[in-house]
């Protein structure tokens, strides 16, 4: 995350809803917090690049809002200290500052594809890709693609509890459970294949109470939509159980609850990314060839693939083993920078990932979890243990935190309707515990079943730690369907 502070902020937000519903009086009991219903000014969001990071950490007084990214602030080390560097470092920051402060059309009307075909450190247009044509009469979900980047085609398959694999029917657009019958380990493979993760972990048979289901009634390479029908039963009431990649596996399970070192294992998941040879943010490991991070971490004027590395399987940044290259970075389209919503982004890396003890991806949420209010989580990452701090933590830091209820968090003495439908609240209401600058598009993670999923991608707040200024973080449930639909595009 990052800091932010120029003297002229951009102007508040205009789609904010300011008639908040107060909490009811048994927030005070659950929270322990008074009433106190005076008005707040929202945050603003000016990233500086680059400038280095954030941790979870303790609270700290006297922060300023910020935004959970990071670079290497004002050490001019970052770009090797010359003058050259540090006019490029001014020219970036006033052209992010300037492109936030009168418009963000460009970054909610696109999506981003960067690849290594563009030497230019700012990228050019031709990275930029419209939305998708599509005719008027596409039909979603029948395995005929109709729109130019397949895009009809594209989230038609779901998980849900058990991992149960359902398909959306082109007919009326349910989600129907597919029967085991006739499914083999084939079938899994190429499925998920299809999906982005080159091949299938596990699949079985379980019981389901559902009436309907999809049989399949072919067995060609064509999407899986194309080879089911709607059956009024499935034989002996199974259906389908699918994993895609083994993941959430927590390999060392000890240790120190609030803004404590973490141990190789604690969390397989955690990735930093490296611009220039600095720690600038997070990400979080969900397939062998994808890393998931946070979109405002990848502006325009750091598209360049060949600047970015990955490091996977790090406690410290004394120690970073081989990187990974980037291949592609993709930028979710609806992102508003202006709010922060869907601050969400893909890496695709250039070579997969090989999974080991150290080295596992987090398991992405099926359909209908949830992770409710009061629920303790985790987040981690390589951010400044001190607001306003421009160095990043030399090793990966781990905090606990709890998820606030949304209605809490948009309170008058909260955020004030800042945290939309796509974002999610962690944190102390009381201060303490949050993460920082530096830790954006690293992972909060919750144990269910388990297993660690991921809950939500490190996106912003204000200040780091402070009392009713808890982390927000981008709600992965929410913005999964673009996550599917994405690997599926960008499959290896």
């Amino acid at each position: 995350m990052d800091k932010h502070g120029p003297n002229t902020p951009p102007p508040p937000y205009s789609s904010v809803d300011f008639n908040v519903q107060p909490p009811p009086k048994s927030y005070e009991d659950v929270y322990g917090l008074p009433l106190d219903l005076t008005p707040h000014s929202y945050p603003h969001y000016i990233p500086q690049y680059p400038s280095p990071v954030a941790v979870p950490q303790v609270a700290q007084p006297n922060a300023s809002p910020r935004k959970k990214k990071g670079c290497c602030g004002n050490n001019a080390q970052c770009y090797g200290g010359s003058g050259s560097a540090l006019i490029l470092i001014g020219l970036l920051a006033l052209a992010i500052w300037l492109g936030i402060r009168y418009g963000t059309g460009l970054a909610t009307a696109s999506i981003l594809y960067f690849d290594n075909e563009d030497d230019s450190d700012s990228g050019s247009d031709s990275n930029f890709d419209s939305f998708d044509n599509c005719p008027n009469n596409t039909v979603q979900c029948d395995a005929r693609r109709d729109c130019r980047a397949g895009t009809d085609e594209t989230n038609c398959v779901r998980f849900a509890r058990d991992n149960s694999l359902q398909v959306r029917t082109a007919k009326d657009g349910r989600f129907l459970p597919v029967c085991y019958d006739g499914w083999d380990e084939n079938m899994a493979n190429q499925l998920c294949e299809d999906l982005g993760f080159r091949k299938s972990y596990n699949t079985k048979a379980i019981e389901t109470q559902n009436s309907i289901g999809v049989a399949l009634v072919d067995r060609s390479e064509a999407p899986i939509q194309g080879l089911v029908n709607v059956s009024s039963s499935c034989p002996n009431q199974q259906t389908v159980s699918l994993q895609c990649v083994d993941c959430g596996k927590q390999q060392s399970t000890s240790r120190i609850i609030g803004g404590s070192i973490a141990v190789i294992g604690h969390w397989p998941w955690q990735v930093t990314l490296h611009f220039r040879g600095f720690h600038v943010c997070g990400g979080v490991l969900i397939a062998p060839d994808f890393v998931a991070s946070a979109a405002h971490c990848f502006p325009k004027q750091m598209s360049n693939t060949r600047n970015w590395k990955v490091y996977v399987g790090v406690v410290s940044l004394d120690k970073l083993p081989d990187p990974f290259l980037v291949e592609k970075i993709i930028v979710n389209r609806f992102y508003d920078r202006s709010t922060n919503d869907q601050d969400i982004a893909l890496l695709k890396l250039t070579s997969p990932v090989t999974f080991n003890e150290r080295v596992q991806p987090a398991c992405l949420p099926v359909s209908g979890q949830t992770f409710p209010d009061k629920l303790s989580c985790w987040t981690s990452g390589f951010g400044t243990t001190e607001a306003g701090s421009g160095t990043a933590s030399r090793t990966l830091m781990e905090v606990n935190v709890n998820i606030i209820d949304t209605r809490v968090c948009n309170s008058p003495q909260v955020y004030r309707g800042a945290v939309t439908n796509h974002m999610l609240c962690a944190g102390r209401l009381g201060g303490g515990k949050d993460s920082c600058q530096g830790d954006s598009g690293g992972p909060l993670v919750c144990l269910g079943e388990e297993r660690w999923y991921l809950a939500g991608i490190t996106s912003w707040g204000s200040g780091c730690g402070l009392r009713n200024k808890p982390g927000v973080y981008t709600k992965v449930s929410s913005v999964l369907p673009w996550i599917y639909s994405t690997m599926q595009q960008e499959r290896p």
